[in-house]
């Protein structure tokens, strides 16, 4: 425990010295979550310690500056000549300083200071005037001058976006300085004159330029470098869209892959993947609100609301002020129609900081509770501001104007959503209800199967690509995912009852018919829920059924009976079977 202590203290040192603020936040979080006696036995379970993956890195770092790199290339003596170990030298109390923490010079503490005061040029131009890439020895004034100047780019760009209305001319926007960084950290790439930070650095050019394969692998030789660095995790976790991706991963024998594999689950959507590896991570990190509040992502996605809930309050009670993750919280809520306890979320999101994307999308998920839609509407507005690439904010006012019958905003909303994430279901499945609305059902079709494609086993899914389907008159395909819909417990009846209703009246199947008419029938009688027309029909349909087809009284009069509750025509086709019942009850010779 007390080695990945020690590295956890290091990495939030140099990753807050570098300006990663979250990452720094990520560790200092992960940190106060570490379990006495626990810590070492785990991590070599996963891999190689921090203490070797740091010697590793170390002994084999080339030569320090970028000159006698470059000679080292074409110098066959120094490429062979044997690595010595870092601690060689070193004298009792002496410190040794990795190149990428050595002392800081003059020149990075003015620059570092520029880039805490968020002035960006000042802090590039304080360290290269050239506009290239710093010739020093040092990564970490590379690092900073390719942040910031990556930085002032976005920064301009977010600019050029707020003064075009057209979303295709958004689109073709792009940061002017990605083919500067891309040039410089490719030279520092290929001479391996890079550590993991600047890395890190260029692997973030590489996917904002198009590049995911190469961007993938310089990804991965930065966590191996610096396993620590949250964001870089993160970045590679985005390129990951498809298994064959995951499988030609070349990651680190650390135990940072644990977390790496659990975010990455719960992001295709493979929760209960995701939970088996939260609670190996529980048990070397018991107290971390971390592991917490990503195994309540993980029940919220599986949709067991009431342990999401549970898990989140135990969050809130350990973290009365956090917001990272709130406003999946005040999803929970708002499904579960909580009003009191929305309302108190809500609050106290605003008295934590009323500026945060979270917070606005908190306060905008308690007016759409009250089906203030405008206002709703507003404050993720405003949480967008904050972020124009916080995803929720986008889902959820898509959401809010399909609800105001602004099918125009929503498509653009939901666009916007799978723009920033193209995994992100909701957004598919939103537009597939848009473009449903606007009867324009072939493209629903297609946003549904993509929805479908990231939720597979999401019953509420397979019905929505049903119910297009069955309004193409394609009864076939709808029965098909009806079926499946089935398979992936249904919690809403609605497969049961559409399958039935398909049997009966389009194939003319009686059997199968009345098969799920009992199974829609079983459900709503273990829910308590017999009121409904649907109801109504399955008995109606049962008792003829059981009449005339299958020729069984008993069943026959068991249902004519339940209709008898029901007023309006049903009451009396009950009556007028159960005389038919007794009818050929007294015609039937008697029993020897």
């Amino acid at each position: 425990a007390h080695q990945v202590r020690s590295a956890l203290r290091e990495a939030i040192r140099a990753l807050s010295s570098r300006g990663l603020k979250k990452s720094a936040g990520w560790c200092a979080e992960i940190l106060g979550g570490i379990a006495e006696g626990f810590a070492v036995r785990r991590e070599k379970e996963w891999g190689r310690s921090a203490t070797e993956l740091a010697s590793m890195s170390v002994e084999k770092r080339p030569p320090s500056t970028r000159s006698s790199r470059r000679a080292a290339s074409s110098s066959s003596s120094s490429s062979t000549a044997a690595p010595q170990p870092a601690t060689a030298a070193l004298k009792p109390g002496e410190r040794f300083f990795p190149e990428a923490d050595a002392p800081d010079t003059d020149t990075l503490l003015i620059a570092k200071s520029f880039f805490d005061l968020e002035e960006y040029d000042r802090c590039a131009h304080s360290l290269s005037a050239e506009g290239t890439a710093p010739e020093t020895q040092n990564c970490k004034e590379i690092f900073l001058w390719a942040y910031s100047l990556y930085l002032v780019g976005e920064k301009r760009k977010e600019e050029e976006m707020c003064e075009v209305s057209d979303p295709l001319e958004q689109c073709q926007i792009s940061n002017s300085n990605l083919r500067v960084l891309r040039d410089e950290l490719s030279k520092l790439h290929e001479t391996e004159a890079a550590d993991g930070y600047v890395l890190y650095m260029y692997g973030v050019v590489l996917k904002e330029m198009q590049a995911k394969a190469m961007a993938r692998k310089v990804l991965c030789e930065s966590v191996c470098r610096s396993p620590h660095n949250w964001s870089a995790w993160l970045d590679l976790a985005t390129l990951c869209t498809e298994k064959e991706d995951i499988d030609q991963l070349v990651l680190p024998e650390h135990w940072m892959v644990g977390f790496f594999r659990a975010h990455l689950a719960l992001e295709l959507q493979q929760n209960a993947e995701a939970t088996e590896i939260l609670e190996d991570l529980g048990v070397m990190f018991p107290t971390s609100s971390y592991v917490l509040a990503q195994k309540a992502l993980a029940q919220y996605n599986l949709r067991n609301f009431d342990e999401a809930q549970d898990l989140f309050e135990v969050l809130t009670g350990q973290d009365p002020h956090r917001l990272h993750n709130m406003d999946t919280y005040s999803n929970i809520l708002y499904v579960k129609e909580c009003k009191a306890e929305l309302s108190y979320l809500a609050h106290t999101a605003v008295r934590s900081n009323k500026y945060r994307p979270e917070t606005c999308c908190i306060v905008g998920n308690y007016y759409s509770l009250k089906a203030q839609h405008e206002r709703a509407v507003i404050y993720f507005k405003r949480a967008l501001r904050l972020n124009r690439r916080y995803l929720s904010a986008w889902t959820l006012m898509g959401h809010e104007f399909v609800e105001m019958k602004n099918t125009e905003a929503a498509i653009e909303a939901y666009r916007s959503a799978v723009d920033i994430n193209p995994r992100d279901y909701r957004a598919w499945y939103g537009l597939g209800q848009t473009y449903e609305i606007l009867l324009m059902y072939f493209y629903a079709l297609h946003y549904y199967r993509k929805a479908t494609t990231l939720r597979p086993y999401d019953a509420r899914m397979w019905c929505a690509l049903a119910g297009c389907y069955e309004k193409l008159s394609r009864v076939q395909e709808a029965i098909k995912c009806y079926k499946r819909a089935e398979c992936h417990n249904d919690r809403e009846g609605i497969a049961a009852q559409h399958l039935a209703t398909l049997y009966s009246e389009q194939l003319y199947d009686r059997e199968q018919a009345a098969y799920y008419y009992k199974k829609h029938l079983a459900r709503r009688q273990s829910e308590d829920a017999m009121g409904g027309q649907d109801v109504v029909e399955a008995l109606r349909f049962l008792a003829a059924y059981y009449l005339k087809d299958a020729v069984d009284l008993l069943e026959a009069e068991k249902y004519c009976e339940l209709l008898l509750d029901y007023t309006g025509p049903e009451k009396k086709e009950a009556e007028a079977m159960l005389r038919e019942i007794r009818q050929l009850r007294a015609a039937e010779p008697p029993s020897r």
